[in-house]
């Protein structure tokens, strides 16, 4: 039986990761990115060579800057962009797109199959096509050289739903021979509201904006004090509250810390993240202008504050990340982010939502 032909959009970590150990496997992989010099060496070398936890060549047969020879190809298309890149992306692929494909975003962040479909609808898409988005990317990696990557971990289960829900088994079909790790949530609002990197990042970077500026940051995690964890668990307590209000139940910033990481102790959200050897080391950032602002911020907190606005649910912790977080980066995140209406929600009340979700249109 022949192997799914795998389309990667994309040359950061992730898509070095994806392509050189599903390359590894057999998979047929091309590779399509924007930008010529971040694949120069990916077509010299004729694929990536993985090291890590997992050894070896994956060859790529085809990587270039023109999507079309990669997009109408492809079976499965594997979107490892910022999130902030999404739309961009559909519009790139509306022209090429063909009845039958996946297109799975890794990850979606917050709003991201919703987002893509959004804009495929703008852009007069009639292929049958499904869209599903997965909760993380699957590895801890990073580029470790030119046409390299470094595995360090590959999670070993992982949330994917696809929109709309009753598509997601279908999904899981095509793609849980690349990853059997893969297993159905319930909806994309689940992925959704389960943003983690949307409570941590922005809220840390944006409160000790004066130190990364400074150059006196040390560590990301370590160096977080009790004042501005109890600042993120007022964030956290908003995305979980605007979850309920769309009957989604997901575990708090603490408890999925616990849940994730072993050896975490303590009872209160900065004793856990204080305890958790995995964060130790990780730099803090050395300027504003980083994804934990320009992708958290617009794919995390805009949505959850918008789609709370729309449920009622008051968002004041969220709203003062993204006006603060703007100001500082000399950006507006209202108008670039994903509110209700670029998610092509803003006519719908929660119960409609909910049941578009589920079965789309």
């Amino acid at each position: 039986m022949s192997k799914e032909k795998v389309a990667i959009i994309g040359a950061g970590n992730g898509a070095h990761a994806i392509a050189g150990h599903l390359g590894m496997q057999g998979f047929p992989i091309r590779l399509y990115n924007k930008f010529e010099e971040e694949i120069a060496h990916i077509r010299e070398q004729g694929g990536v060579t993985i090291e890590g936890a997992v050894q070896g060549f994956g060859p790529v047969e085809l990587t270039t800057t023109d999507p079309k020879p990669v997009i109408a190809w492809a079976d499965v298309i594997m979107v490892v962009v910022p999130a902030f890149a999404h739309r961009f992306v559909a519009e790139t692929c509306a022209p090429c797109l063909r009845d039958g494909q996946i297109i799975l975003l890794n990850p979606g962040r917050t709003g991201g199959a919703l987002e893509f479909a959004n804009v495929l609808q703008e852009q007069g898409v009639t292929a049958k096509i499904r869209i599903a988005e997965a909760q993380s990317l699957i590895y801890a990696c990073r580029i470790s050289g030119p046409a390299r990557a470094r595995i360090s971990g590959i999670k070993q289960q992982l949330g994917l739903a696809a929109f709309p829900a009753a598509e997601t088994s279908a999904v899981l079909e095509m793609v849980n021979p690349l990853y059997p790790q893969f297993h159905a949530a319930d909806s994309v609002l689940d992925i959704s509201f389960d943003n983690i990197g949307a409570v941590f990042h922005p809220g840390a970077v944006v409160l000790n904006a004066t130190a990364i500026e400074a150059g006196q940051a040390d560590e990301f995690y370590g160096d977080m004090t009790p004042s501005v964890v109890q600042f993120l668990e007022a964030i956290d307590r908003e995305r979980l509250a605007v979850a309920r209000a769309f009957g989604v139940e997901i575990d708090s910033a603490r408890e999925w810390l616990l849940k994730t990481y072993k050896g975490v102790t303590g009872d209160t959200l900065y004793e856990r993240i204080q305890s958790n050897k995995a964060y130790y080391g990780i730099k803090a950032p050395k300027s504003l202008k980083v994804r934990h602002i320009i992708e958290d911020i617009p794919t995390g907190l805009v949505p959850i504050a918008s789609l709370g606005k729309l449920a009622g649910v008051p968002t004041p912790a969220c709203h003062a990340i993204i006006d603060i977080g703007g100001i500082l980066v000399e950006r507006d995140f209202w108008a670039e982010g994903r509110t209700a209406e670029r998610l092509g929600l803003a006519d719908m009340s929660v119960d409609e939502i909910r049941e578009f979700v589920r079965v789309g249109a």
